[in-house]
């Protein structure tokens, strides 16, 4: 999806946010396309979280970790969580085997909006507002007027247009974002969503539940 900053303007005119609300998310400095070199990442460099926190489910001393750079605006992310995910969930992160870290990597304003969203609902309801925007990506994200798209969803999560429009003009929540993509390109070379690193190994694009399967079988073994 291409955003132009007309269409963002125009997007956030028509749910009323405010014009400090769209230069916020607009923001070239926001380190959304951040070009710079990566250095081969170590166990200990992969563990630091951000200054938001980590999102993680799953036992933390699991024999296998998993982090996931990811967009919300990113089709083959939304196939991740949508097909692969809970089937991963089921076998892996539920009995104990694996730890899944979810690290956000918007790809445009929009999916950096999205984290916001997630991050703001709660603790509690992180994952369920990732899992219902990617498995309902296409009626907002890929929509005509996805800021009113994005808004829509939240109802459910108890979101009203005074605090969607408190989240998305939350400085700190839009740097502790932007701090984790720019740390994953510039320090781990993540150019892409979805990117996982698996035991530190480094993995890119979609992956399926068998190929996965085949990944972490080993790992558990070793």
């Amino acid at each position: 999806m291409t955003l132009t900053r007309r269409r963002f303007l125009e997007s956030a005119a028509a749910l009323g946010l405010t014009a400090a609300a769209a230069a916020l998310l607009i923001d070239p400095r926001a380190g959304f396309v951040s070009q710079a070199l990566a250095q081969a990442p170590s166990t200990e460099e992969l563990a630091v979280a951000g200054p938001l926190g980590e999102k993680a489910e799953g036992r933390e001393d699991a024999p296998v970790t998993i982090i996931e750079y990811a967009s919300m605006t990113c089709g083959h992310c939304a196939t991740f969580a949508n097909e692969t995910f809970p089937k991963l969930k089921e076998k892996y992160i539920d009995g104990g085997k694996v730890r899944f870290i979810l690290r956000e990597f918007p790809l445009d304003p929009i999916a950096a909006a999205g984290f916001m969203i997630a991050r703001c609902a709660g603790d509690d309801k992180y994952f369920a507002v990732v899992d219902a925007l990617f498995a309902r990506q296409k009626e907002w994200a890929y929509s005509n007027d996805p800021v009113t798209g994005l808004q829509t969803l939240t109802k459910q999560f108890g979101f009203t247009q005074e605090s969607f429009e408190a989240c998305l003009t939350n400085q700190e929540m839009l740097d502790g974002v932007n701090w984790v993509r720019q740390r994953g390109a510039e320090k781990f070379g993540v150019n892409s969503t979805p990117t996982f690193f698996i035991n530190g190994k480094i993995y890119r694009g979609a992956i399926k539940f068998e190929d996965m399967e085949k990944i972490l079988e080993p790992l558990l073994k070793a």
